[in-house]
């Protein structure tokens, strides 16, 4: 079975509901599904989130971070952080654990490669569609931040299953993109209950219609995925040369030019990339 047949397969199983998520992320997903409850109580969401270790110290790193923790004081303890935080945070940190257990836990080296060059790419878009939203397109950061976040599932999740299809992830980026990428996308992320206007966001950006400056979250989502600095291994080939993109899609929003905003909100993109390396 070759690459595209390989990926219509899959695309077709995931269409049906047939989706197969590594038991690691089964964990996650129970907390991340805890965590839709707006009744849950303050001290049961802190102990769910205490079952998982890494999850715990993620949600404790980016409560410290630049753009939750504008005081200065630091927070040691998991309840702190989930109260300051809040739910809706507290339910897009979950998914991204899901998100990066997709891939499960690869002992082939160039998997682990490719599982962890992609959610470094990931954190990087969801880091900065949150300052884009919240500085140039005047959305919801929190829900830009979501976005990028489930932005890459499908490939994560193509991932998990390369052990059971040997060199799916070798050959062009063009297979995946025009044979896989969307429906599987699609599928992982109906799976995950994801909502509809993020979901469209993603379509956006697997469509690469974007308006400059940004307006829409899938424009915001967009353009985040173009300026990260790492690029997603399955969509660009090693062997292509990628120029800076800042200068071809500088705009003027406002007084201001998009590159020196970013320039200033370097220190809180960094914060946030931190806080989302699990």
């Amino acid at each position: 079975m070759n690459r595209r047949e390989a990926f219509k397969q899959i695309a077709a199983k995931a269409a049906k509901g047939e989706l197969a998520f590594p038991t690691s992320a089964e964990v996650a997903l129970k907390i991340q599904r805890a965590m839709d409850d707006p009744d849950c109580p303050l001290d049961r969401a802190a102990k769910l989130v205490q079952t998982e270790p890494l999850l715990a110290a993620r949600v404790v790193a980016i409560a410290n971070s630049v753009t939750y923790n504008r005081s200065g004081r630091k927070i040691t303890d998991v309840r702190t952080a989930v109260a300051r935080l809040g739910f809706r945070t507290l339910r897009t940190l979950a998914t991204a654990l899901v998100t990066r257990q997709m891939a499960g836990t690869p002992t082939d080296p160039a998997l682990k490669k490719y599982a962890a060059d992609l959610w470094e790419h990931t954190a990087h878009v969801a880091a900065l569609s949150s300052i884009i939203a919240r500085r140039v397109s005047h959305l919801d950061p929190e829900t830009a931040l979501f976005a990028g976040v489930v932005h890459e599932v499908g490939g994560f999740y193509l991932i998990s299953l390369a052990k059971d299809y040997p060199g799916i992830l070798e050959g062009e980026p063009a297979d995946w993109v025009e044979e896989g990428e969307k429906e599987i996308s699609q599928a992982v992320l109906k799976a995950l209950e994801v909502p509809e206007p993020v979901m469209e966001a993603v379509d956006t950006l697997l469509l690469g219609f974007m308006a400059l400056p940004p307006v829409t979250l899938g424009d915001t989502l967009l353009l985040a995925d173009d300026l990260a600095p790492v690029e997603s291994p399955l969509r660009h080939s090693p062997s292509q040369t990628r120029e800076d993109p800042r200068g071809r899609i500088d705009a003027v929003i406002g007084e201001d030019t998009l590159v020196s905003i970013l320039e200033e909100s370097a220190a809180e993109v960094e914060s946030l990339i931190a806080a989302l390396r699990f």
